[in-house]
C-alpha cells in the first residue's frame, strides 16, 4: 500500500522506519516544523524529517493541517495514512481522505493514558504493564477503535528504556496492522470510555519533587522523568537534579532513622547515598547531579558540600 506516515519526535522516527523497510511504499513523511534546541537555539531538524531525509523520503512539514496542506499531501495519493506522536489533533477531511483512512499507534494500552504523556503516567502510576495500541482515528483524543495491542511489563524500567522499547514494538505493529488491513482481516474493537484515564503532557515544573508524597511515588517519579524534564529538589537555594533513587525497605528503615524527621528531612548520609524521609517512608537519593556539573553518585556529591543530619530537602525555594 501507499503510505503517508505523520509523526515528529524520535518515537515516530522508529515508526517511519519500520514502515520504510517493509513491502509498503512510504510515498511522504509528514511532520511538525523544525524548531529551537538546545542552549544555542539553532534550529535543527525533527527526528522524522531526519530520518526520513536518510530513507530518500519526501517531507513536509506544514505549520497546520489546513485546506492546501491536505491538498499536498492528497497529491501523493495515499491508500492509509499512519501516524506515531504527530503532536497535533488531525481534522475530520484529513481522516477521511485516504481510502483505508488513518491508524495511530499510541504507547499505552488503551483507553488507558490517552493523551500526550502516556509512557510517563504508566510509570507514574504504578502500571504493572503497559504497551501499544494500533487504533483506526476518529475526530477525539485517542478514542478511535483498536486494531491491535500488545503488553510488555513496566517493572524498574525507566522512561528511556520503556521509551525504545514502545518505539520499535510500535513499528512493528503498525506494519501488522496495515498487512491486516490490506487483506481485509482487521477487526475493529470498540474502546470503553468508561475505562478510560487521561495522560495530559508533562513539563519542567513537574520534575520538582514534593517530599510530602510517598517514597514509592517519588521514586516512580524519578523514573518516569528520566532523561527529560527530570526529578530535581533544592539544596541551599541551588536545583538538585535526582537521577536515580530507591525506596527504602520497611524492614531497613531502622538503619537510615536518626531521630523524627519531616518530609525532606536528611535521616542519614553516607557510601550508600542521602537518605531522606518522606510523606511515607524512607527514600535514598542514589546519583544526583548539581547545575553546571556532571551527574555522579551521591556519595561522590557529599564529598563537596556540607550536607548534615537533619537538612532539609527541598524547602529553599518557595
Amino acid at each position: 500500500m501507499r503510505i503517508v506516515f505523520m509523526g515528529t519526535p524520535d518515537f515516530a522516527a522508529e515508526s517511519l522506519r519500520a514502515l520504510a523497510g517493509s513491502r509498503h511504499e512510504v510515498v511522504l513523511a509528514v511532520s511538525q516544523p523544525d524548531a529551537a534546541k538546545d542552549r544555542g537555539k539553532k534550529i535543527k531538524p525533527t527526528p522524522v524529517r531526519a530520518a526520513a531525509e536518510e530513507l530518500g523520503i519526501p517531507v513536509f512539514q506544514p505549520a497546520k493541517i489546513t485546506e492546501e496542506a491536505i491538498s499536498e499531501i492528497s497529491a501523493y495519493s495515499p491508500d492509509i495514512i499512519a501516524v506515531t506522536a504527530y503532536g497535533k489533533i488531525l481534522p475530520k477531511a484529513l481522516l477521511d481522505m485516504p481510502r483505508f483512512g488513518c491508524i495511530n499507534a499510541h504507547a499505552s494500552i488503551l483507553p488507558r493514558h490517552r493523551g500526550s504523556a502516556p509512557m510517563q503516567h504508566a510509570i507514574l502510576k504504578g502500571d504493572r504493564v503497559t504497551g501499544v495500541t494500533i487504533m483506526q482515528m476518529d475526530e477525539g483524543m485517542d478514542t478511535g477503535d483498536m486494531l491491535l495491542k500488545e503488553e510488555t511489563p513496566v517493572g524498574e524500567k525507566d522512561l528511556e528504556q520503556l521509551h525504545d522499547e514502545l518505539a520499535e514494538m510500535g513499528g512493528r505493529m503498525l506494519v501488522s496492522a496495515i498487512d491486516m488491513i490490506e487483506k481485509g482481516e482487521a477487526a475493529p474493537e470498540k474502546q470503553d470510555d468508561e475505562k478510560a484515564t487521561y495522560a495530559p503532557m508533562i513539563s519542567k515544573k513537574d520534575g520538582l519533587i514534593d517530599f510530602t508524597r510517598s517514597a514509592k511515588e517519588i521514586e516512580r517519579k524519578v523514573r518516569a522523568y528520566r532523561p527529560w524534564p527530570g526529578a530535581y529538589t533544592y539544596f541551599n537555594d541551588e536545583m538538585l537534579k535526582v537521577w536515580k533513587a530507591s525506596v527504602v525497605p520497611a524492614e531497613d528503615e531502622a538503619m537510615y532513622a536518626f531521630g523524627d524527621e519531616r518530609p525532606g528531612g536528611v535521616t542519614a548520609l553516607g557510601k550508600d547515598g542521602i537518605a531522606v524521609q518522606t510523606g511515607n517512608g524512607v527514600l535514598l537519593l542514589t546519583e544526583v547531579q548539581s547545575p553546571g556539573k556532571r551527574r555522579m553518585q551521591t556519595s561522590d556529591w557529599l564529598r563537596g558540600k556540607n550536607v548534615e543530619i537533619h537538612t532539609v530537602l527541598g524547602y529553599n525555594k518557595g
